[in-house]
Parts: C-alpha cells; sequence; structure tokens
C-alpha cells in the first residue's frame, strides 16, 4: 500500500465521477434560490457548533456505537438463538429501524452516517489516522498546500457504477431473505458483518467513501428519503464560496478531512449525498459551512432512474412488508420463511420473484401508463419525457417515507417489551442486569395503531398532492394543462395510500 494525494483544489470532480457532483453546471455556478424558512443550527446554538468542530466529534459518535455493535455481532453468534430473545435482532432490525426510519431521517437526514461502524476501520486505514488529518509532505508528487493525504491504493471508482443501482440491487437482494436474519440472529451476524469487510476492502481499494456513495444498501434509501429531511448541511453564503481559493472543504486542510463523499459542500443543493461528517465545517477557513433547520421535503428533485427506481423499490417493500409481517395471511409469511414453514424452495423462489417484480416492473409499469395518459390529457407540448417523469416520481419519496413510518410504528409499539428483557439479558443466559428481564410482553395502544397509521398516510397523502400540483407547474405554464396532467398521477398518489390504509384497517 501507498500513500496518495488528495486531487488538486483546482480540478473538481467531473459530473460523472460522482453522484453527488452531477448537478454541478460549472465549478463556481451559484446554488438555486433557496425555497422556504432556514435556521441556522450553528448560530441559534452556539455549543452545538463549538461540537461539531471538535477534530473528535465523529470519533466520538462513531467508538459507542461500534462497542454496542460488536456487542450484538457477539449475542447473535453466543447468544440464545431465539430471536425475540436475542439482543442483536432486538436492537437492530426492531429499536434501531424504527429511531432511524421515523426520527433520524425525517428530523436528522443522514446523521446515521455520522456514527454508522460499517467504514470506520477502511476509513481508519485510508487517513492513517483516527482524528487528526494528515497533509501531504512538502514537494511531494501532486502536493500541494492545504491537500490531506491518504494511504490505500486510492482508486477511481468505475464510471460505469457511479450511481445507486448497485445500492437498489443490494437492497433488494436482502430483503428478499429478510424472514432469515429477523429470526435467526447468526444470519444477521453474517449480514453485518460482510458489510464491515466489504466496507474496509472497499476503503483500502478506493477512494475516500466509495463504499457508502455506491455499494451499502442502507445507504440508498437514506439517500433517498434525506430529501425530506428537515436538517441539511449548508453554505451560508454562496458569494463567499465562489470567491475562496482554498476550496478545503472538497480537498481538504488542517482543520479537516476533504469531503469523504466527493461533494463540493459549498455546491450542494441536495441531501442526497451529505453524510454529515461535519469535516467541511471543520474545514472551511471562512467559517461559512453550517446545519441548518428547514421545512419538511425541500429537495424536490430526482437526478435519474437509479434514483426513481430506489423510490419505487421502498414502495413497493413498505407494501410487501405491510401483507408479509402485519397482516394477517400467514400464507405469505410461510413463503417467505420457507425452511420452517416447509413451503419448499420452489414455493420461496416463486414469492422471490414476485418481490422483485413488483418494484422493478409492476409499480414503475403502472406509474409509466398514469403518467403517458397525464401527458396525453394535458395536450400541450411538455418537456421531455424522463424530466417529467423524474419529477413525478419523486413523490413517492415522501409518500414513501411516511408510508415506511406507519408501517414501523406496530414494531416498537406492538414489540416494545422485548427491548426491555434484552436490554437486561443481551445474550439470553439468565442474566438480569437492568431488573427487566422478566417483563411480560405487553403491546402498547395497539385497539389505536390502525387509526394512527391512517393519520400518518393521511398526511403523507396531502402533502404529495401538494407537490404534485406544484411539480407540474414546473413541466407545464398553463393552468388547464397543468390541471389535466396532475389529476392522473393525484389519482395515482390517491390509489396508493387507499391501497395502504385497506391493508392497516382490514
Amino acid at each position: 500500500m501507498s500513500e496518495n494525494i488528495n486531487p488538486n483544489p483546482s480540478i473538481l470532480p467531473s459530473p460523472s465521477a460522482t453522484p453527488a457532483s452531477r448537478p454541478l453546471t460549472g465549478p463556481l455556478a451559484p446554488p438555486p434560490p433557496l425555497e422556504g424558512w432556514r435556521i441556522d443550527l450553528l448560530k441559534t446554538f452556539p455549543w452545538l457548533k463549538w461540537l461539531v468542530k471538535r477534530r473528535w466529534f465523529q470519533f466520538a459518535v462513531v467508538l459507542p456505537n461500534l462497542f454496542l455493535f460488536l456487542v450484538f455481532l457477539a449475542a447473535g453468534v453466543w447468544g440464545t438463538p431465539v430471536g425475540n430473545r436475542n439482543i442483536l435482532i432486538v436492537f437492530v432490525w426492531i429499536f434501531w429501524w424504527f429511531l432511524l426510519i421515523s426520527a433520524m431521517v425525517p428530523f436528522l437526514s443522514r446523521a446515521w452516517c455520522t456514527m454508522c461502524p460499517f467504514p470506520f476501520f477502511g476509513e481508519w486505514i485510508q487517513r492513517g489516522s483516527l482524528t487528526t488529518p494528515k497533509m501531504a509532505a512538502p514537494g511531494a508528487k501532486g502536493a500541494k498546500v492545504g491537500i490531506n493525504r491518504y494511504f490505500g491504493w486510492n482508486l477511481r471508482w468505475p464510471k460505469a457504477l457511479s450511481n445507486i443501482w448497485m445500492q437498489n440491487i443490494g437492497f433488494l437482494g436482502l430483503c428478499t431473505f429478510s424472514a432469515f436474519y429477523l429470526t435467526r440472529p447468526i444470519v444477521t451476524v453474517w449480514v453485518l458483518g460482510s458489510l464491515i469487510i466489504i466496507a474496509t476492502v472497499l476503503h483500502v481499494v478506493f477512494r475516500q467513501r466509495a463504499f457508502c456513495n455506491y455499494v451499502c444498501p442502507v445507504s440508498g434509501f437514506l439517500s433517498l428519503y434525506s430529501m425530506s429531511s428537515m436538517a441539511e448541511v449548508r453554505s451560508r453564503d454562496a458569494e463567499v464560496c465562489l470567491k475562496c481559493h482554498d476550496k478545503s472543504c472538497l480537498v481538504g486542510s488542517e482543520r479537516g478531512w476533504g469531503c469523504p463523499w466527493f461533494n463540493f459542500p459549498s455546491k450542494m443543493e441536495r441531501n442526497n449525498y451529505c453524510g454529515m461528517c461535519m469535516e467541511c465545517i471543520k474545514s472551511c477557513p471562512h467559517d461559512n459551512m453550517t446545519v441548518r433547520l428547514r421545512p419538511f421535503a425541500t429537495d424536490t428533485k430526482l437526478k435519474g432512474y437509479d434514483e426513481a427506481w430506489k423510490a419505487f423499490i421502498m414502495l413497493s417493500l413498505a407494501l410487501a412488508y405491510s401483507v408479509i409481517y402485519l397482516g394477517p395471511w400467514g400464507f405469505f409469511k410461510d413463503l417467505a420463511n420457507f425452511t420452517e414453514s416447509g413451503r419448499g424452495l420452489s414455493a420461496f423462489l416463486g414469492y422471490a420473484l414476485c418481490l422483485w417484480a413488483l418494484p422493478m416492473v409492476v409499480i414503475p409499469t403502472v406509474f409509466s401508463a398514469f403518467h403517458w395518459v397525464a401527458r396525453r390529457l394535458a395536450g400541450a407540448e411538455p418537456k421531455p419525457w424522463k424530466e417529467s417523469f423524474l419529477l413525478m416520481a419523486y413523490q413517492l419519496v415522501p409518500l414513501g417515507l411516511l408510508a415506511w413510518i406507519a408501517f414501523s410504528l406496530p414494531l416498537i409499539f406492538i414489540n416494545g417489551s422485548y427491548i426491555l428483557v434484552t436490554m437486561s439479558d443481551p445474550f439470553g443466559w439468565g442474566w438480569d442486569l437492568f431488573h427487566t428481564a422478566h417483563t411480560a410482553w405487553s403491546p402498547i395502544l395497539p385497539q389505536w395503531m390502525p387509526a394512527i397509521q391512517v393519520g400518518i398516510l393521511a398526511i403523507g397523502l396531502i402533502l404529495t398532492l401538494k407537490s404534485v400540483f406544484k411539480q407540474a407547474g414546473k413541466i407545464y405554464t398553463d393552468n388547464r394543462a397543468r390541471l389535466r396532467f396532475a389529476l392522473p398521477m393525484a389519482l395515482l398518489m390517491t390509489l396508493i395510500v387507499s391501497l395502504f390504509i385497506r391493508l392497516y384497517v382490514s
């Protein structure tokens, strides 16, 4: 392994090199005007600014998370094989998932990426340091003041794979076998352990966080749903960035590492590819980067079909899981968990084929049909198919996020008592650390759960319908054409929500 120098700051990532840089029209082009209100959290809360500017900040949030992660893996190997008695299953697939999808993503964007243990070891090897940025040696080939030094092969990620299709396929593949790792701790160990190994290897081979940008299955849906989050990392003043010659936010300095996600932070207009590591806040010499609070669902532009299909995949899986895990149809759960139900491999393959066909073919086909009808009804010459398709596909982002929240609520309300049990007896060995190991299973508000789910879906539908008509105005300037275009798409969104409601109140 050799040490490597970060790219020259005068050479920004090419549009094809990273999904985060695709929207750039020029290295110094100003970002689009802001929509809606903003609250500068680092100005409002000085203690928060002090915290995120500490060199040890990310290490301090990753380390306890890494420790818990290793404890969970140990419980998966040596603990009880009974899923609802093993802390690995209960905390990862119930507690962590609920917090992630219901709280962290809607309010804190990709804050999970700030503390994620998957890239920890690989990034440590790549940087050669836990907290202090390494700088290029004076006179080194390609060196320039303010450029970080990295270790490893430092290869560029292949251009053909610079999208989230691998994340789409990986996430769908993992979800196909969900019944196995939701009930068998050792299978979860293999899944999570493999992700750490893959992340470490890719950090050694490729530059920066290639694993997080293009491979990690969790990162894929975090990327999509962070568009709806109420938090963002952005520059305060675009003019300051235009006049800056250091570009430390991109290439790093002695104050902080260059953006691990290959963003030009001062140019960001979406949350999708910002891991909220706060390095740009540390490295900016003008104190021009900050964390802001904003309205829900502010980012509204999908950049490619890979992102649109991620929206289809997430919506489809929320629908499928509602049938499999929350519905009264045990037949579907037996198909997903064929080794215990005795349904046989052929039945599982049929289930897997249907699960893949739903997001990859069925829902995109239905969506495309409604989109085609909408364009025909509008009559006037519209924007190209792809542009209007992506504008309408965005509507599935806030709707899908709220559908997942509605699905996840019963996980914590119905199974929350298992959290207390496994906290006291994480390995299922008969411990009682916090005197809660013998807590009886007691679901919370089960009679109110359908009403709560319907309320959440209703909010999602209202936000989505409002967005449909607003986005239609970006395609058609004529009010009549805009209305004719929006109505079929609004009908589709209403039908989707109606289907979810039918599942939850049946």
